[in-house]
């Protein structure tokens, strides 16, 4: 304070050039800083994701789970799912695995995993599941508040035994008695190729 008083040009012209520079710097620095941090945070808050388990509408007796948490944009997507099927007391079991991709659009989500594990009961009349580890199944899951539906990728085959590309499922013909999913959407920005349209 006591070199601005003082009666000097060269003085005061000296730290005019100073304080000058250093706002220049700083602002410059802290912008780069912010910057160099937002793709970091976008990243870190903008992906799809799906969540939830729930209990399908069946007959009574006929039991049917269904649980996700999964996180991430199409073939970089993680997480798991759980599936659990029990008819009365004598047949039944459950496959878990994990996610391998995941879409979403508005209220829809897409999944697809392998099932890393498989455990299935027979009884006789009733369908013969056997090891489903190692295949690929898809879900199709519809967030409409407390109405949410579900499809499965083995929809028309009766039993979970084929596999199918990533992200391929179902229309979400399931209704749900207990339970509820949310869906998360999220795409990333569209950039525009060199020559071509985009899809």
């Amino acid at each position: 304070m006591s070199r601005i008083r003082r009666p000097f040009v060269v003085a005061a012209a000296a730290l005019t050039a100073c304080t000058a520079a250093a706002l220049t710097l700083g602002s410059t620095g802290s912008a780069t800083a912010t910057e160099g941090a937002r793709p970091a945070a976008a990243q870190a808050v903008h992906a799809p994701s799906l969540k939830g388990s729930a209990k399908l509408e069946r007959l009574p007796g006929d039991n049917v789970h269904f649980a996700f948490d999964a996180r991430g944009f199409a073939d970089a997507a993680h997480g798991t799912f759980y599936v659990s099927h029990h008819f009365g007391d004598t047949w039944g079991g459950y496959f878990k695995g994990r996610i391998d991709c995941l879409l979403t659009g508005g209220p829809v989500a897409v999944a697809t995993g392998i099932v890393t594990e498989s455990h299935f009961k027979d009884a006789p009349g009733l369908p013969q599941i056997g090891d489903l580890k190692g295949k690929r199944f898809g879900f199709t899951v519809l967030d409409k508040g407390k109405k949410d539906r579900l499809g499965y990728s083995w929809a028309m085959d009766g039993l979970p035994k084929n596999s199918v590309p990533k992200c391929l499922g179902s229309a979400p013909f399931e209704t749900l008695e207990t339970g509820d999913f949310t869906v998360q959407h999220w795409m990333p920005p569209r950039t525009a190729s060199a020559g071509r349209p985009t899809p």
